[in-house]
């Protein structure tokens, strides 16, 4: 059971037997629901369809619009024919030093890759990484991060700063009018302090700022996080940043995933309706968030490895997962989400005009939209973006919506939805203004 205000005051269950915490003072609602099918938290935040007239306490519940978006993309690209080449070569000098293991059937040989096998899998032709020699070095197969002292800016803070200066330009604000930042990403370089402290410090915004991360599905959990301070009067406005190297924890030896992942950075602004002035507002209408614990998605590296010295250095401590049971068990649970996600909302999904869905894989999100409209999806409907960005964990559906939102007209409705390690999943119903 879940009653934010600390009291049991407007809880109430349904007809079905599930949670809702009811908000009397205006047309918003947030409630943790509980459903036995999935044994899965979802929270759900936004607009009721029956606005209820009066108010608690005084208090005002805020609309709140994305007025920017920002994207940082790395200056290097590798295609899959240049990330192939440097894999076969390392298998091909693997086969050859373990030639006497392998005859004697202590070691399997390794498979070569082929650029048409990454296409057909993943729909990924390229990606831009922060570092490429080191990646496409066989000898070393890691990109290469020079440590940076603490007097310095951090790599991710000015990945961050520089997604962040394009976001604020676009929402037509300035650092003075922002009052918190989150960083929400997969791959936080260190626990401590925060990253968001820092891009908070670099910026000069005053407020505050914190980290979350809720894997792949960061952007749209800090998109929720974010709506409910500004809903709530703790901020004007809020910074909202995913910085992600995810080449740094990919294991570039690894023929089933060696080819998944690619760097970038996005940024959304959001803000109280009332005050938002830009050219690019896309209102809030609801959020509606799921989490189910799965180990198909895994990644074991952290600060206690060191007191187990016999694991370091193992394949778990990199990004590990067994891929066509995540697409089997994910794709249907999203596509629910969605859907239901809408019907709460008195909408069908033929009413929305835009799918901003997770980068990660294309047979994925070509099957969750069909699922959704019961056809294919037309390319304008589900834009993809990870053909030449590859998977950028919690950005990938943030730089969909930031590279396909201006050709929509006034009153278009969209979906932002990302989902992926947890398993979680975020959805986002947004309007155009």
């Amino acid at each position: 059971m879940f009653c934010p205000s600390g009291q049991h005051r407007g809880l109430r269950t349904n007809d079905a037997g599930l949670w809702h915490t009811q908000w009397p003072e205006a047309s918003r609602r947030q409630s943790l629901v509980r459903d036995s099918r999935f044994s899965a938290g979802v929270l759900v935040a936004g607009l009721l369809p029956e606005a209820a007239s009066g108010q608690e306490r005084g208090k005002t519940v805020h609309n709140v619009v994305i007025s920017g978006t920002g994207l940082y993309t790395p200056a290097n690209s590798i295609s899959n024919d240049e990330l192939v080449a440097s894999f076969n070569a390392y298998v091909q000098q693997y086969n050859v030093d373990n030639a006497e293991a392998i005859a004697r059937g202590e070691l399997e040989p390794l498979s070569e890759s082929s650029s048409a096998f990454i296409e057909k899998a993943s729909g990924i032709k390229s990606r831009f990484v922060i570092d490429k020699d080191g990646i496409l070095d066989p000898q070393r197969m890691v990109p290469r991060i020079p440590e940076r002292s603490n007097d310095e800016w951090g790599i991710l803070c000015e990945m961050s700063v520089a997604a962040a200066q394009e976001a604020l330009q676009r929402a037509g604000r300035s650092v003075e009018d922002i009052d918190g930042v989150i960083v929400a990403c997969s791959n936080l370089q260190r626990p401590y302090p925060a990253v968001a402290i820092e891009v908070q410090a670099a910026l000069g915004i005053k407020g505050w700022g914190y980290d979350m991360n809720v894997a792949c599905s960061s952007a749209t959990f800090g998109i929720q996080a974010a709506t409910t301070a500004i809903q709530g009067g703790q901020a004007r406005a809020i910074l909202m940043v995913n910085p992600e190297i995810c080449t740094g924890h990919l294991n570039f030896r690894d023929r089933d995933s060696h080819f998944i992942f690619g760097d970038a950075a996005t940024a959304v602004i959001l803000e109280r309706a009332d005050l938002a002035t830009s050219a690019h507002q896309f209102e809030v209408v609801s959020t509606k968030l799921l989490t189910q614990f799965s180990n198909n998605i895994r990644n074991n590296f952290g600060f206690l490895n060191r007191a187990a010295e016999e694991g370091i250095g193992a394949r778990d401590k990199l990004f590990v997962q067994e891929g066509r049971k995540v697409f089997k068990e994910v794709c249907p649970m999203v596509a629910e989400l969605i859907a239901a996600h809408l019907a709460e909302n008195q909408l069908e999904p033929t009413q929305v005009q835009r799918f901003w869905l997770h980068q990660a894989n294309l047979n994925m999100n070509l099957l969750i939209t069909r699922k959704l409209l019961g056809r294919d999806a037309e390319p304008h409907e589900a834009p993809v973006i990870l053909d030449t960005y590859a998977n950028t964990s919690s950005a990938g559906s943030v730089i969909a919506l930031h590279k396909h939102q201006d050709d929509l007209p006034a009153g278009s409705l969209g979906v932002l939805s990302s989902f992926g390690a947890g398993y979680s999943i975020g959805s986002v119903i947004l309007r155009k203004r």
